[in-house]
């Protein structure tokens, strides 16, 4: 399918946040928020802490609980009981079961069979391998928690170009995040703190909880073309959920989503009517969204199929617009950026 907006920007390289807002003397709650009127294209300019004032009492708010990884790992490639490299960087690219996953081995060319050695408690075997793409899966020696333990104690988490220093795993962390699964941040959630999660629900605006993993969009090559639909996530939304949810729309109030992986899950569950396991649901300007009224969100990159998905929300002409605004305002895009509330 190809819906993909041709609306496309130059990002000044200054506008990229290389920081976390705390290293920059902002609290997470504090940074800069866009407020776009998806019916009348008005724009206003707060700050994230400002968002009770944005909402309404019997207002749904739904955030994502998963839990990022430190998806990037070092390890021995070994052939037939040799070394053929000391020292490759793996990345984990989407779990399939409690000891599969998907993975780039990005350095060296790797066969079926072959060995990747993390530490002397950990090792994995290349067990599957696709000309299409340069995925491979592997099947590690450990599982369950035992195998996330020793992620956590080995792994750094995935970072982009735009980064400059290799931040703390902990800046890549909602205050909410307890279901590890993500190799990338669900970043949307991490304006939040736990003071203005109570200032929300004082005011009377409900919060409840999805679970999507995210998985490895950017495979570092670009001849690999990978869409939407090439990217399938797990996911998970609880019955309780689905009907606060309905509830909620019944009685007149709103379902906002935190974060674009939020839609995917709801939409997913609503298209299909299974509440959990795997999508790639490609949201665009022509999708009817069934649940989600509207979204908090960074601001996304020029061409990146995240703006499709706003456009599903909002008019093309209206959300660009307001995007030109915040070029102008010159708001911080990506993980440790400024947000946007589209309502």
């Amino acid at each position: 399918m190809t819906v993909a907006s041709a609306f496309e920007f130059e990002l000044p390289q200054e506008l990229n946040a290389t920081h976390p807002p705390e290293r920059r003397g902002v609290r997470r709650d504090h940074v800069r928020m866009m407020t776009l009127n998806k019916e009348t294209g008005n724009v206003k300019h707060k700050r994230f802490n400002e968002l009770p004032d944005c909402l309404l009492p019997g207002d749904l708010v739904i955030l994502n609980n998963s839990r990022t990884l430190p998806a990037i790992l070092r390890a021995s490639l070994k052939r037939n009981e040799m070394i053929l490299s000391a020292m490759i960087e793996v990345r984990l690219a989407r779990r399939i079961d409690d000891a599969r996953w998907e993975a780039l081995i990005v350095a060296g060319s790797s066969k079926l069979g072959d060995i990747l050695e993390f530490s002397p408690e950990l090792n994995a075997v290349v067990t599957n391998e696709n000309s299409d793409t340069p995925l491979k899966t592997i099947l590690f020696s450990q599982k369950g928690f035992e195998l996330l333990n020793i992620i956590y104690s080995l792994g750094e988490p995935v970072r982009y170009e735009y980064i400059d220093e290799p931040w703390d795993l902990d800046y890549y962390q909602t205050v909410f995040a307890s279901q590890p699964g993500s190799v990338k941040m669900p970043s949307a959630g991490r304006a939040f703190s736990w003071e203005l999660l109570f200032k929300l629900q004082q005011k009377g605006i409900q919060l409840d909880y999805i679970q999507l993993h995210t998985g490895l969009s950017y495979l570092l090559d670009d001849k690999y073309v990978h869409s939407p639909e090439d990217n399938y996530e797990e996911y998970s939304v609880s019955a309780m959920t689905m009907d606060r949810i309905q509830q909620t729309k019944a009685t007149g109030g709103r379902v906002i989503a935190v974060g674009t992986t939020v839609v995917r899950a709801l939409e997913s569950a609503a298209k299909t009517g299974v509440l959990s396991g795997w999508t790639n649901l490609y949201i665009h300007r022509e999708f009817s969204l069934k649940l989600v009224d509207g979204i908090i969100t960074g601001f996304h990159e020029p061409k990146a199929s995240h703006l499709d998905m706003l456009t599903a929300f909002v008019k093309e002409d209206t959300l660009f617009s307001a995007y030109h605004q915040a070029l102008e305002q010159k708001y911080f895009w990506h993980e440790f950026g400024d947000m946007n509330l589209i309502l």
